[in-house]
């Protein structure tokens, strides 16, 4: 039975999710999607609603890992403090059915897939479509976002990293001296036509 991971990318408003998986060596998105509560103006009921929805996702699925994208600093406390919740309300839905689930901050995120934690969000989406078999409909920022992470774990767990070569001088992940065209010259394999 092939592996499938879970990976959200948690809001308030929006939470994106994805399920990825590996068949005959190839990786195939079997549903990318948002689950929108802008329409619900009690943030209660919001988490309420990204906890039910996650746990069915996943007796839908039967994901065997989990993945959730990190809040990183805002400048809006309150903001960051709702999306701390979303992210707490999906990560319980996770545990609560026994599966591990692992954070990813948005640069971690991005390096796994372009080799640079700070490339844009149309960079990691060319190569998403690139490396992946995905749904045919058009996918939102946040469904992207959250198959960005899947992927991220889905890496890790296989023990792939980044290919870009690192310079000897002891520097931040994100801060390795790496563009986009040398990612994709140094990369070939991680490109389809």
């Amino acid at each position: 039975m092939a592996d499938i991971f879970l990976g959200i990318d948690p809001g308030s408003r929006t939470t994106g999710y994805a399920i990825l998986t590996k068949e005959n060596g190839k990786l195939i998105a079997m549903r990318c999607d948002t689950l929108n509560m802008a329409q619900m103006d009690d943030h209660a009921d919001r988490l309420q609603h990204i906890f039910e929805r996650i746990s069915k996702i996943i007796a839908s699925f039967h994901p065997t890992s989990c993945a959730v994208e990190t809040p990183v600093y805002g400048v809006d406390p309150l903001a960051m403090l709702k999306l701390g919740r979303a992210q707490a309300a999906a990560m319980l839905a996770i545990t609560n059915n026994g599966i591990p689930v692992t954070e990813y901050y948005p640069k971690q995120v991005k390096k796994s897939i372009t080799g640079n934690g700070n490339a844009s969000k149309e960079q990691v989406a060319f190569m998403l479509r690139k490396m992946v078999k995905l749904p045919d409909e058009k996918l939102s920022k946040d469904a992207t976002d959250a198959l960005a992470v899947a992927w991220c774990h889905l890496m890790k767990q296989n023990g792939i990293q980044s290919r870009v070569p690192r310079s000897k001088k002891k520097t931040h992940q994100n801060n390795s001296p790496s563009s986009w065209e040398s990612f994709v010259a140094n990369n070939p394999d991680r490109i389809s036509e």
